[in-house]
């Protein structure tokens, strides 16, 4: 186990050396028999930086920063602590359609299409709904609208809550940045759900919604400008994700979302299910499953991409 981990870690040193600008790039490319898009980096902790700032930085949500480095602290990190950059992923396990948002891992897939062997897809970090009363529903819908500078309508039951915090709210917040739908709005075929922007971008990546899927700004602008009306949406619950690149398995894992913690028995018993299936008419030479490690790291749910095969 100690000479795995000890390979795992030769292998995030030598696909860390990214600049910060090519992390921020959010979409890849990939071929259509595989599953794995982007790279690990490493980040050496300078002064004065903390996550909320990186996950700004380089644009990843703030909760999967946490997770893919739990033994740092995320406010007053260790200056020269080396932590990583969670920016590779492992594709839900899903038919690759319009837009895929998983609740687990706070991350929206856009699959764009092709003809070839080669596909791409943009991802973004989002924010969803805060509890089990303000959850974001498991759903099949798509894109109805599309609005640049909304008006926000807040709905009554809103507008109730601030009341009760002694801070009202108007009937319709104008465009500007007061508005918390940002600049940008995509509306859906889900009565009272919407995608949009936000004028509080370091809450992007956490479970902070009343229900509606909240990007960056430069995210949303991004994603309003490439869909359009009638494209599918598609918002799933996944924790465990398996794949393949370059006849390697990869897993990644996340932690379950609220209203599903009492089922992580039956999610790791999932785990298990997936692997199989995913691996059941591969016919490698040599190929082996290392399932104790798949065990150990399933738990620990830190949202990093790991090899769980061997030869």
């Amino acid at each position: 186990m100690q000479a795995i981990k000890k390979i795992y870690f030769s292998w995030l040193v030598l696909t860390a050396m990214l600049s910060s600008q090519s992390l921020m790039a959010q979409t890849y490319h990939y071929h259509i028999d595989e599953d794995v898009v982007g790279n690990i980096a490493l980040h050496t902790i300078q002064e004065g930086d903390n996550f909320l700032a990186l996950a700004q930085r380089f644009r990843i949500g703030f909760n999967e920063l946490v997770d893919a480095n739990p033994d740092v602290d995320p406010w007053i990190p260790s200056q020269d602590a080396q932590i990583i950059i969670p920016t590779q992923y492992v594709l839900p396990n899903i038919e690759r359609k319009g837009v895929v948002i998983n609740l687990a891992e706070l991350r929206l897939y856009q699959f764009h299409e092709h003809d070839g062997e080669t596909a791409s897809v943009s991802t973004y970090p989002i924010s969803v709904g805060k509890d089990d009363q303000w959850k974001t529903p498991l759903a099949q819908t798509r894109i109805t609208s599309k609005i640049a500078n909304p008006n926000w309508y807040p709905p009554a039951s809103i507008r109730k809550e601030h009341e009760e915090r002694n801070d009202p709210l108007p009937e319709v917040v104008p465009p500007g940045p007061d508005n918390p739908l940002g600049d940008y709005k995509i509306g859906l075929a889900l009565s009272g759900y919407l995608i949009h922007g936000t004028n509080v971008p370091e809450g992007i990546g956490m479970r902070v919604t009343h229900g509606c899927i909240r990007l960056h700004p430069v995210g949303i602008e991004k994603l309003f400008n490439s869909v359009s009306v009638n494209t599918p949406v598609t918002i799933i619950n996944q924790p465990y994700k398996v794949g393949w690149k370059q006849n390697n398995l990869y897993v990644e894992t996340h932690s379950e979302i609220e209203e599903q913690e009492q089922a992580a028995s039956r999610n790791l018993t999932e785990f298990v299910q997936m692997v199989i299936a995913k691996t059941k008419d591969m016919e490698l030479d040599n190929f082996q499953i290392l399932w104790e490690r798949g065990y150990q790291e399933a738990r620990q749910k830190r949202g990093v991409p790991f090899l769980m095969s061997s030869y």
